[in-house]
């Protein structure tokens, strides 16, 4: 990221090309600063209003920008004249004013977008005008990593030589409005950053000044990159780490340690208020034994990852939802409820399962969702037809899904809840439930059971079954 007040001798300036767009003139600017640099366009009634500015605050020479031509305009000879004044009168403006760097001409090089101390002008002036709005509705601000690097630039410095005497830019604004937060979401990018050639990947950033986040959101950054949480670790509730190339979660709940290996973890690694860890979209193999430092985990999604084995769940004694759709899973092992006793919901979707016995002593079980796996055959369902509290159930996208009366055999496992099972997002109606009262008197009759049936039950039994 650039940084003009360390750089100031270092600076390149250039307009090297233009472009003709819709029969406008664009002027091709390209600014370096140190090994930073960015391309922007302006055309020339913008260098216009910039010059205007210029020579009435700053004393800028009036006759220094090339002056307009209105007949002859558009062309390429004139145009390429215009783009070499052009340059010559940046650099002249800029040797000029580069002490005092008014904010028009910052702005107009797009220091504000990546030079360390202009964008944090523009951010304390943007939380000056709408912070408080912000805090008292949805405590939320998307960051990029850019701006949390230039964050964590400034804490690290003294007061800059530059810094701003108009209260509305400063820093402290910043710092306020992020010590109120409860959302923080970093937003960063596998592409370069705007028209630089700056990664977003690279640039290292710290938390400290978030006080109060509960919810926290990293989108396409590498969280090896964190070198300090904060108070996060002690107020988080909801975390949540996408596209970031995570291939384990001792990563996360260490990443700011040079040595990410639980053994040298203590009570300072230890996430105490994270209920939900959303750790999908990764590359996670394993459920790693540092999961046992965010013991309070009640929801683990880690859908879309390489996992192929369920490990260390045992260490949530709170656990109750587990999402583990998209992953590699092809069999899973009988004593699952040794390992998920208390589970509610779980999502295993999307895989290559070919059986639901393990499912078959999860008595807690609210909600089974198996579609989109391997699973060939209606006697499979039979494993979960006593589970006492199973409301949902989604099947679908499996090989079984396709048999005749698909629905209707997978409720006659379920007895009398039958009607209770929202099997693939819909209720039975009431004639898949006249049929599957049938066929259970049917099996009955073929054990050599004596059946009850109600009034309605009888009725459509008679009707069902021809006489010998």
């Amino acid at each position: 990221m650039a940084c003009l007040l360390l750089n100031q001798e270092n600076i390149i300036i250039k307009i090297p090309s233009f472009e003709i767009i819709d029969g406008v003139t664009y002027y091709i600017i390209e600014v370096k600063v140190d090994d930073v640099n960015w391309t922007l366009k302006h055309r020339y009634n913008e260098f216009a209003e910039l010059h205007e500015i210029l020579v009435s605050e700053h004393c800028v020479e009036k006759d220094l920008l090339p002056p307009k031509k209105l007949i002859g305009n558009k062309n390429e000879s004139f145009i390429e004249k215009r783009r070499v004044g052009l340059a010559i009168y940046l650099n002249s403006v800029y040797n000029y004013l580069k002490k005092t760097m008014p904010r028009e001409l910052a702005l107009f090089l797009d220091l504000h977008v990546y030079d360390i101390f202009f964008l944090l002008q523009n951010m304390a002036l943007n939380f000056f005008i709408e912070g408080d709005s912000l805090l008292q509705s949805t405590k939320k601000y998307n960051f990029t990593p850019i701006q949390l690097y230039a964050i964590s630039e400034r804490l690290k410095q003294p007061c800059p030589l530059l810094e701003v005497m108009d209260k509305k830019f400063d820093f402290s604004h910043v710092l306020d409005v992020n010590s109120h937060l409860k959302t923080l979401v970093i937003d960063g990018s596998p592409h370069l950053y705007g028209t630089s050639n700056i990664n977003l990947s690279n640039l290292p950033i710290e938390l400290s000044t978030f006080k109060n986040i509960d919810n926290l959101t990293i989108n396409h950054y590498p969280v090896n990159k964190i070198y300090g949480m904060g108070n996060l670790r002690d107020t988080v509730k909801i975390l949540q780490v996408h596209h970031t190339n995570l291939k384990n979660i001792v990563e996360l709940a260490m990443c700011e340690e040079v040595h990410k290996r639980i053994e040298n973890a203590n009570d300072s690694h230890v996430w105490l208020k994270v209920t939900l860890l959303d750790l999908s979209n990764n590359y996670i193999e394993k459920i790693d034994e540092a999961i046992k430092l965010m013991p309070h985990i009640e929801s683990l999604i880690l859908t879309n990852n390489h996992l192929s084995e369920i490990s260390n769940v045992t260490l949530l004694p709170r656990l109750s939802q587990l999402h583990l759709g998209s992953n590699c899973f092809t069999r899973l092992p009988e004593n699952l409820y040794t390992k998920l006793g208390n589970i509610v919901f779980i999502d295993m979707s999307q895989n290559k399962l070919t059986s639901l016995m393990s499912f078959s002593k999860l008595y807690s079980l609210e909600w089974l969702d198996v579609s989109c796996n391997a699973i060939e055959n209606i006697d499979e369902v039979k494993n979960i037809g006593s589970l006492p509290c199973l409301e949902n159930l989604r099947l679908t996208g499996n090989p079984v899904s396709t048999i005749i009366d698909y629905r209707v055999k997978v409720l006659v496992p379920f007895g009398k809840r039958a009607a209770d099972i929202c099997l693939d997002n819909e209720k039975p109606n009431q004639k898949e439930l006249d049929t599957v009262a049938v066929l259970q008197a049917l099996r009955i009759a073929r054990e050599g059971k004596s059946p009850t049936f109600n009034a309605a039950d009888s009725s459509l039994f008679a009707a069902e079954i021809p006489s010998a």
